[in-house]
């Protein structure tokens, strides 16, 4: 078991930019593949990016390249997400997942933080 507790989220304006962290106790972090992903009120939640546990495989979902990345610190159990150019679009609550395999499937992941709004103005 790990839980996942995710910060950093706020109210920013269209162009600015976000961190995203996540930090995870219990069983050991590097063992998991982590996930960011999102969701929008009466919408299904969505994958936005993820981590494999020591690799540095990455994969975002197409309309965050270039501007969104994800990275993990294994020494601190912690999982980012720096966000850039943020459009209003981009606003949702954000959540941190594990896997103990490698998938961009929401249904793979068995662990989720609570989840941390960010509200992009335009």
């Amino acid at each position: 078991q790990v839980q996942l507790v995710e910060s950093g989220g706020g109210l920013v304006q269209a162009g600015g930019s976000l961190r995203l962290s996540c930090v995870a106790s219990g069983r050991t972090f590097s063992y998991y593949t982590m996930g960011w992903f999102r969701q929008v009120p009466g919408k299904e939640r969505e994958f936005v990016a993820a981590i494999s546990r020591s690799d540095g495989r990455t994969d975002y979902v197409d309309s965050v390249k270039g501007r969104f990345t994800i990275s993990r610190d294994n020494a601190k159990n912690t999982l980012f997400l720096q966000m850039n150019s943020l459009k209003p679009e981009n606003t949702a609550v954000y959540y941190c997942a594990g896997h103990g395999g490698y998938s961009i499937r929401t249904n793979a992941y068995n662990y989720w933080g609570q989840g941390t709004q960010v509200t992009v103005s335009s």
